[in-house]
């Protein structure tokens, strides 16, 4: 698995749930289908007055969630940057030639009120539930940086081995200090409550 293949599967996906946040704070979510994939970078169209596209214009922060028939989630945090002004018509003509609906949508020169926008820099994680253990993954795109989540078993253990025992995935392997492996851990922090000698970090 990598973030080229992460893009494909979302491709496979179709309509993706794409977040922001508007000028409250509060959290935006929207479908979107009008979308074309590089192997470097996510392309998407949106109309210029829409509230969604005043949010990108603003700083650009975007999460793009998918889910698989399989039970894989793929989760893409970036950056959306409007594409050039001189690449617009054809990034536009691309989408509209994939997503022929569109044409119901916006007829005619009625596209014109489009505008598309691009991610390359992000992260993408990649979550598969329908396997046991579960498997997670995060990959780069572009430029972006993948951010540490989850927990990690510290010094501090006491090896008693207490978090092992409520692993749900039983993916924490006894050493001293136990330690927890990242690719098969849920997340869920049963470990980290269960530990009497608090050595289970939150990363």
């Amino acid at each position: 698995m990598d973030a080229e293949t992460c893009l494909k599967k979302f491709g496979y996906i179709g309509v993706l749930a794409f977040a922001t946040v508007d000028e409250r704070g509060g959290p935006q979510i929207r479908n979107i289908s009008a979308i074309h994939y590089e192997a470097d970078a996510m392309y998407f169209f949106t109309a210029r007055g829409k509230d969604f596209c005043r949010q990108l214009e603003k700083n650009g922060k975007v999460q793009v969630l998918g889910y698989t028939r399989y039970k894989e989630m793929i989760r893409l945090s970036g950056k959306a940057v409007a594409v050039p002004q001189g690449e617009q018509k054809k990034w536009m003509d691309v989408i509209f030639e994939e997503q022929p609906y569109l044409a119901n949508v916006y007829p005619g020169d009625t596209r014109g009120i489009g505008i598309v926008f691009a991610i390359r820099d992000a992260e993408i994680e990649y979550f598969n539930l329908g396997v046991s253990p579960i498997f997670r993954e995060s990959y780069s795109l572009g430029k972006g940086k993948i951010s540490e989540k989850g927990y990690r078993i510290t010094g501090s253990c006491i090896g008693c081995g207490a978090c092992a025992g409520v692993c749900p995935q039983r993916c924490i392997e006894q050493g001293m200090p136990y330690r927890i492996q990242p690719q098969h851990c849920l997340h869920c922090g049963s470990c980290a409550e269960h530990c009497p000698a608090d050595a289970v970090v939150r990363l």
